[in-house]
């Protein structure tokens, strides 16, 4: 393949969300361990097209906060998800922010949540950088690292493809783990919360803190 193809592929695939693009990553890692490829550019588009992916998300949703945050509300799982992310990243700020990136979906509900509560945008911008920046390295790494280890690039491939799924399957479980928390406390403390409105188990954050996003 050619290589302004490859690096076209890259943006296509890194850009939007819910694109699979794991294999190619550590593909494109294993042939800059064989100076096919120059790695910091690779690092530098893959980075720099999801961060633009995930401001595109942000701007749109909030500009368009109703719309966004009514679809997003249509379905209970949509919902909770929504709520569970706005909920802390009013709660946490930019760590949050930073690191929801690395939760399943939560590239979309995060900046999403981000855009429908107004976070501000040049922290948008530094913690979606971060961690876009850390979430190639990684993911590119992986392929670069593995081949310099191995020295057999098929090998390195897999390894890289399986720690993905590895780090994908642990994120999910910390994700699963931490909304489940949130959905025991209202019903330990009583039920209450503040303004915040009766609970429907559909994963809402304790306290109230989805309140703005409820909001109409």
């Amino acid at each position: 393949m050619d290589v302004l193809a490859l690096y076209g592929l890259l943006v296509l695939t890194t850009l939007p969300p819910l694109v699979p693009n794991s294999a190619l990553l550590v593909s494109v890692g294993v042939l800059a361990s064989r100076g096919e490829l120059f790695l910091p550019l690779i690092l530098l588009i893959v980075a720099g097209s999801a961060l633009l992916g995930d401001l595109l998300m942000y701007l749109a949703a909030r500009r368009f906060g109703g719309p966004v945050r009514n679809w997003m509300r249509r379905k209970p799982r949509r919902r909770a998800l929504l709520d569970w992310t706005s909920g802390r990243i009013e709660h946490y700020g930019l760590p949050f922010v930073i690191a929801v990136r690395f939760l399943p979906s939560g590239r979309i509900a995060g900046a999403l949540a981000s855009g429908v509560l107004r976070y501000p945008l040049r922290k948008y911008v530094l913690g979606a950088g971060i961690a876009e920046a850390t979430w190639a390295t990684y993911s590119v790494g992986l392929g670069y690292l593995g081949t310099a280890t191995t020295g057999r690039p098929l090998y390195a491939a897999a390894i890289g493809f399986g720690v993905s799924c590895a780090v994908a399957a642990v994120g999910a479980a910390i994700q699963w783990a931490a909304r489940r928390r949130a959905l025991r406390e209202p019903s330990e403390g009583g039920g209450e919360g503040e303004g915040s409105g009766p609970r429907n188990g559909d994963g809402e954050d304790p306290g109230g803190r989805a309140s703005s996003v409820a909001a109409t």
